[in-house]
């Protein structure tokens, strides 16, 4: 069968015949983006192709956004999506193959045959749960779920269409002018913060897009994109005709905050009875356990100590991404123990004698009620951690909780940063600022502030960027605002700082090309707001950090890409030094080290990179599906794992020295969105769990771990 033909003029009204070496048989539908055609294969498979409209393809934007989606969906493809045949996103008119899934959209199908009915409601609604643990578990938030976006195939719901965004097809705006998503089935988030939009926001699409399933229509309806939005950030949802069994979960969904909003692995709960039920564990290889550390190391148990109290229930529930392919859960794990008496040091492990002298390996829940993977920080000679609503200090020595602090905002994604002294536990752009005496616990200071988009420590300072670029500096010591206005050439600047930059660190903005040929890095003196320098840059490029008076970049590691090479730039001098990676690290976190640059990419691929020497040195395949930022001592490499193991890894060879054991608790099936880096002070490394644990083990011999 011939191509379909459009009747309007122009490039699109002669539609290609092929698409790489498949033939494009009919028309299957049209977006915002490009044409889906079935097609066949030369040996006769069926495929759904995908080819970018004729006056997106020269533009380097849209190009771009392409190659992000080709990239999500081959993350994605698996029961529930559509699997990846083939794409070629660099092609004169780039297109994309999927395996074609008979069927029709859920739009489709409300519209031929009207509402579903309870039942198939429900099945629906457990699918498209299924389908979206399975899509955040690779890191992926798809940010644009809606009927027309949902095959109904024999088997089951399928979600297509990952990373489109129309930002020609709508009025609305962002700040930057793109529009990511379709109003009607956006979370509030996507208005109010686009650029902090996770896996809660699809969530709360599942909600709109089951309203639409059981009425015909969504839970927001107008025709003006603007008053859906206002509807979105700030009426409650018409839920009128949705099945009295679903309309409480749905209006969970539809919560105005993301982590107010049931993960999917929630809605799978209490949806079981319809759901599926898959078993998605995979094995990891344990670390030795304390039985194998007793034959080697003689008979070593475990010192018991005296329960700690329990602290307050904490009500907010912790949004967790699942961001990673599946984890272990391997049988017989040991739960760590609840302990009360505040005084008291939390429980010594087997490890603990073959420790240095004066520090013991341990463990403990400072939060046992709380839910969430601690994130911590060392700084005024204590251990500082967060969870959601929590920040708490403990004593680096042997885990005792020395103080707590309720604090507003939502879910961490960043330990607690100290800034002029004091501890700033609400830097989640939500609520006003405080700080706390480092060694009690007790505020300082609080302040009241204007809205703002981002918050950043950086040295003495506070830096606030509000969503027209403002940017303002506040006093880390006094909260104080010492300065307040816009930065040459970054139109809403986020911050990055790095450790070890002496007595003067600075704030570093970005800002690429709209073709990814170029980035524009700017240098902020954070006690003034002037600018230290602003240099132009060959490149995608990524700050990963910032040592001896250069920065370090990664080419092409973003949000969907692989990073390519790494880049030293030297302000004072204008030079750059670039290794090229022999293999590129897919979705790659970076440490620096002195000349050292060590990347963790997603699949479990750590690289170790000498500047100096301008090579790679060595690359593990860790089989960790995805890992924290790495930090080095040096002589090791430690990486936290999703599953709440620390690994420990020769910085010289690369070798795998040792691990510790897995602590993913009672939410074995969830990771959370970022994972917290290892945290090095005095020779020891402490690190924060899924189950609530935070421990610390001696940095000296990770084979003793």
């Amino acid at each position: 069968m011939a191509p379909q033909r459009n009747a309007g003029a122009g490039a699109e009204a002669e539609l290609p015949e092929y698409a790489g070496h498949y033939r494009l048989e009919s028309c299957l539908g049209s977006g915002g983006m490009g044409v889906v055609h079935l097609a066949r294969s030369t040996s006769g498979m069926r495929v759904a192709v995908k080819v970018v409209h004729a006056r997106y393809a020269m533009d380097p934007e849209f190009r771009g956004r392409f190659r992000q989606e080709v990239a999500a969906a081959r993350r994605v493809s698996g029961a529930f999506t559509a699997p990846v045949v083939d794409a070629d996103p660099d092609g004169g008119r780039p297109w994309m193959a999927t395996l074609y899934i008979p069927g029709p959209t859920l739009s489709e199908q409300v519209k031929r045959n009207g509402p579903m009915d309870p039942d198939q409601s429900r099945r629906l609604m457990a699918g498209l749960a299924e389908a979206l643990r399975d899509i955040h578990r690779v890191g992926v938030v798809h940010r644009d779920l809606k009927p027309s976006n949902v095959l109904l195939a024999e088997d089951g719901p399928k979600v297509i269409d990952f990373g489109i965004s129309r930002p020609r097809d709508s009025e609305l705006r962002t700040e930057t002018g793109k529009l990511i998503g379709t109003p009607p089935f956006m979370a509030p988030e996507q208005f109010r913060r686009p650029r902090e939009v996770g896996p809660a926001a699809d969530v709360f699409a599942l909600g709109s897009l089951m309203v639409h399933a059981t009425t015909g229509r969504g839970p927001f309806d107008s025709d003006s994109p603007y008053v859906v939005a206002y509807q979105v950030v700030h009426d409650d949802p018409d839920l009128t005709g949705v099945p009295e069994s679903l309309a409480p979960l749905v209006l969970r969904c539809l919560a105005k905050e993301p982590d107010e909003r049931p993960t999917p692995d929630e809605l799978m709960g209490e949806l079981r009875s319809v759901a599926a039920a898959y078993d998605t564990q995979v094995f990891v290889p344990a670390p030795r356990t304390p039985e194998d550390r007793q034959q080697v190391d003689g008979d070593r148990a475990p010192a018991d100590a005296p329960a700690r109290r329990p602290l307050r229930r904490l009500g907010r529930r912790t949004v967790l991404v699942a961001g990673a392919l599946c984890l272990a859960v391997l049988g017989g794990l040991t739960l760590v123990q609840v302990f009360d008496g505040d005084a008291e040091p939390a429980r010594k492990t087997a490890a603990a004698q073959s420790t240095p002298a004066g520090f013991g390996a341990w463990e403990a829940v400072p939060a046992p009620d709380g839910r969430g993977m601690p994130q911590c920080s060392y700084a005024a000679r204590g251990l500082l951690c967060a969870l959601p609503g929590r920040v708490f200090a403990l004593d680096p020595s042997d885990g005792r909780t020395v103080w707590q602090h309720e604090a507003g905002g939502t879910t961490r994604s960043e330990p607690p940063a100290v800034s002029g002294g004091l501890v700033q536990p609400s830097l989640d752009v939500t609520g006003d600022l405080e700080a706390l005496d480092p060694a009690t616990g007790e505020a300082v200071w609080r302040e009241e502030v204007p809205a703002y988009e981002g918050v950043r420590a950086v040295g003495d300072m506070l830096l606030l960027t509000r969503a027209d670029g403002t940017v303002t500096g506040v006093d880390g010591a006094s909260g104080k605002t010492r300065w307040s206005h816009r930065i040459p050439g970054q139109a809403v600047p986020y911050f990055t700082s790095f450790p070890g930059e002496g007595g003067k660190p600075s704030a570093y903005a970005t800002s690429s090309s709209p073709d990814g040929s170029g980035t524009r890095i700017t240098a902020v003196d954070p006690r003034t707001g002037d600018v230290r320098w602003d240099a132009e840059l060959e490149g995608s490029l990524t700050p990963v950090g910032a040592a001896d008076g250069a920065v370090y970049l990664l080419v092409g590691g973003e949000v969907y890409g692989d990073a390519t090479a790494v880049i030293r730039y030297t302000p004072g001098t204008g030079r750059t030094r670039r290794v090229e990676l022999p293999v590129p690290v897919a979705q790659a976190q970076a440490g620096v080290r002195g000349d050292s640059v060590h990347l963790m990419g997603a699949g479990g691929s750590l690289v170790a990179v000498d500047m100096a020497a301008g090579e790679q040195r060595w690359r593990l395949e860790t089989g960790v599906s995805r890992g924290s930022v790495p930090v080095s001592d040096g002589r090791h490499v430690y990486v936290t794992a999703p599953d709440g193991r620390l690994l420990g890894v020769d910085a010289r060879t690369g070798r795998l020295l040792g691990q510790t054991r897995t602590r993913l608790g009672a939410d074995s099936d969830r990771v959370p969105a970022a994972l917290p880096a290892p945290v090095l002070a005095g020779g020891h490394v402490y690190a924060g769990a899924p189950d609530g644990t935070v421990f610390g083990v001696t940095g000296d011999d990770p084979a003793g771990w």
